[in-house]
């Protein structure tokens, strides 16, 4: 009985939180056909909303990728002054809303703010620029990557690293041909 009340309750939320919402969405989308919806994507706003979405994603990717693959690497593998407050800067943006920390980039780069005045007597745009956008997405996204590879980069322990290193590999071959080949996730395979 517990069981299924848990599963119900699960479900309703999913439902109210998940489907209900995006159901709405495709119905309001599509509510004047599929021709209309068409013809607003080649709005000049709707198109110029997918170039900036696509450049700020072109953007965050890889530098969350090369983020997240370092900081992870360094954490699972070496033990170094720090390394719990980089543990914690991953884990920032999961504690922080995304409108305190857009409070914080107008804080700091706004023209009022910390770095204002610097930014505007340098003709530099952040807030409600593209690079305000780009700083705020890679802000909120960069835990992803560090967070999805640490547990296997440390499951997978450095055993093979070090015996690299003893046949003479350098740092980057042992990183390229044996750190990240192995953390694709076969090292925790049963």
């Amino acid at each position: 009985m517990v069981r299924w009340l848990l599963i119900s309750t699960a479900l309703v939320f999913l439902g109210l939180f998940i489907f209900l919402p995006l159901g709405m969405v495709f119905t309001a989308t599509f509510a004047k056909g599929i021709t209309l919806y068409l013809k607003s994507l080649r709005e000049p706003d709707a198109l110029a909303a997918v170039r900036l979405t696509l450049l700020t994603a072109g953007i965050a990717v890889p530098l969350n990728l090369l983020f997240g693959v370092t900081a992870s690497w360094a954490i699972a593998k070496f033990q170094f002054f720090g390394k719990s407050l980089l543990t914690t800067l991953i884990d920032l943006p999961f504690s922080v809303s995304p409108v305190v920390s857009g409070l914080i980039y107008v804080l700091i780069v706004d023209l009022q703010g910390l770095l204002g005045p610097w930014l505007a007597e340098h003709d530099i745009k952040i807030v409600f620029a593209v690079p305000g956008i780009v700083l705020a997405t890679i802000f909120v996204t960069f835990p992803f990557v560090a967070r999805e590879l640490l547990p296997l980069m440390q499951v997978q322990g450095t055993e093979e690293e070090e015996a690299a290193l003893t046949l003479g590999a350098s740092g980057w071959q042992t990183f390229l041909r044996v750190s990240l080949p192995t953390s694709n996730g076969d090292c925790c395979m049963g």
